[in-house]
């Protein structure tokens, strides 16, 4: 098992957690969801030694994306990845919402993840896990090693995300949580996206949304 630790930042307007897992060895990591603050970010990572590899989306909204632009420029040799599902919502203001923010803006991924694909990155695989219902391209990252699923705006401590923005649907998000998240082992730990973090375990016994869905 490779020797990662994760740095959680609440960033942006509606307090969106970024996380940045870094591993220990190496001092490379990877950004899920850089929320805002790209500068902030940078003088963290120069800090700590840190060297960014990598962007992880696990949906397309505003309140997660608003720093990629700028790590993109700071970090010349970053890569973002989503899922190839998410690719319209990325691309347009409306449906990103960046628009209702104010500061309209569309985006567009390096590389577009399928559903159960594995990617190497710090040293370990990472499995993508495709989640609609949020979003249509939401997608989970689970660093099976370690035991951590980033998981997005899918699932909170004891609630879900919300379905009535584009894209979003109620009746995929029940499936994606029952199918893609309660099945994995119960100690994992889900880093979501606002919040707390929970675990599989925890949610399973304790959320009252799920079985309504």
């Amino acid at each position: 098992m490779q020797n990662l630790i994760q740095i959680t930042n609440v960033l942006g307007p509606i307090g969106t957690n970024c996380y940045t897992v870094v591993n220990t060895d190496t001092r490379e990591a990877a950004i899920v969801d850089p929320a805002a603050r790209g500068d902030f970010l940078k003088n963290l990572y120069d800090n700590q030694n840190i060297h960014p590899v990598a962007i992880l989306l696990t949906h397309g909204h505003a309140d997660h994306i608003g720093a990629v632009d700028q790590l993109r420029k700071l970090y010349p040799e970053i890569k973002v990845y989503a899922a190839k599902e998410e690719q319209a919502l990325l691309a347009d203001p409306m449906k990103n919402l960046s628009e209702m923010f104010g500061q309209a803006y569309s985006i567009s991924a390096d590389v577009w993840l399928s559903d159960g694909e594995e990617i190497d990155l710090l040293g370990t695989k990472v499995r993508c896990i495709l989640t609609p219902g949020h979003t249509a391209g939401g997608m989970c990252f689970y660093f099976e090693e370690n035991k951590m699923l980033y998981a997005g705006d899918t699932i909170f401590f004891e609630s879900i995300g919300r379905t009535d923005y584009p894209t979003g649907d109620e009746s995929a998000l029940g499936e994606s949580i029952r199918e893609k998240i309660f099945t994995l082992p119960e100690d994992t730990v889900i880093c979501t996206g606002h919040y707390a973090k929970t675990t599989v375990g925890h949610e399973k016994e304790n959320n009252p949304y799920v079985e309504f869905l």
